[in-house]
């Protein structure tokens, strides 16, 4: 089953490219939103009350900052 992950991330964060790196790795397919260039991804960000990346959506569910075993649970 195909999960739908989306990424919020910005160019400058250490932990948006780990992120991206584990799900590379995994061969998990996933749409970027880079906040730093994204002036509407950021304010989609702020929407949702957060104000730092990575923020990662896997269907429903959010995950805030880079946490490999939460994000692994949920790609299962």
């Amino acid at each position: 089953m195909n999960k739908n992950v989306l990424v919020y991330s910005s160019d400058s964060c250490i932990y948006c490219k780990e992120a991206k790196e584990y799900l590379n790795s995994k061969g998990v397919d996933f749409e970027e939103k880079n906040v730093s260039k994204d002036m509407t991804a950021r304010k989609e960000l702020m929407k949702m009350g957060f104000m730092s990346v990575p923020i990662i959506k896997v269907d429903d569910e959010v995950i805030q900052g880079f946490n490999k075993e939460k994000l692994e649970d949920l790609l299962k």
